[in-house]
């Protein structure tokens, strides 16, 4: 999952995004009001999460803009304002959901990942080519019921392809399931990270390729 994190107070952005990345998110953090709203329209994030006091004014007021620009990327709002008024009015100011400061980091990645599957409810949960199978519950990659240990960006690679068998996946599509915003790139990273993968899944005798299409992206089938 891709995340935008809005919050203004340094240390509490640090833990957050550190947090979500040990599990595997992808984060993009920003602090102010006007950077959320260009990140939210440029990047493709699965959740948002905002805080109501940032330095440009109310948190809530980012989800009508938002929504009426079709981004109907879900939010969860956080915030120290702890009242039944307040968290109703956050939830009728749009947001999907509400945590009130302090919370615990494992509750967030919960309520985050609760909101991935009422998104994503209609796609299946496991997804078979070839030999290889992807759990995506488990976050596993399956050969004959046995994990294939790879890397969390060649995972998340794998992730991104497998959803399309046999279709030709966007260059962009693939960094921005790989890389935050701030992450550096080098030129050639991507293709090293498929390079390696595509050696894993033919040393385990998966049974599939990933193939590169010039000028588009790289497709993942199984071998005829």
């Amino acid at each position: 999952m891709r995340i935008l994190v809005i919050e203004d107070e340094p240390e509490m952005a640090s833990v957050l995004k550190t947090a979500l990345e040990r599990q595997d998110f992808i984060v993009d953090r920003t602090a102010t009001l006007a950077d959320a709203e260009i990140m939210a329209r440029l990047g493709s994030h699965d959740a948002i999460v905002l805080d109501r006091r940032l330095p440009d004014g109310e948190g809530l007021d980012l989800i009508p803009r938002l929504r009426a620009m079709n981004v109907d990327t879900p939010v969860i709002a956080l915030t120290a304002m702890a009242g039944l008024d307040d968290r109703v009015g956050g939830l009728n100011a749009g947001a999907d959901d509400y945590m009130v400061k302090p919370f615990a980091t494992e509750e967030l990645v919960a309520r985050l990942r609760a909101l991935h599957r009422r998104q994503y409810s209609l796609r299946a949960d496991r997804i078979e080519v070839g030999r290889l199978a992807y759990d995506f519950r488990e976050r596993e990659a399956l050969v004959d019921d046995k994990a294939l240990d790879l890397p969390r960006r060649e995972r998340l690679v794998l992730e991104t392809l497998i959803r399309r068998p046999g279709r030709a996946v966007m260059r962009r599509t693939l960094e921005d399931a790989v890389y935050a915003l701030d992450d550096e790139i080098g030129s050639n990273a991507l293709d090293a990270h498929i390079s390696r993968l595509r050696r894993k899944l033919e040393d385990a005798g998966t049974g599939i390729e990933i193939r590169a299409i010039r000028n588009i992206g790289y497709l993942l089938r199984a071998l005829p």
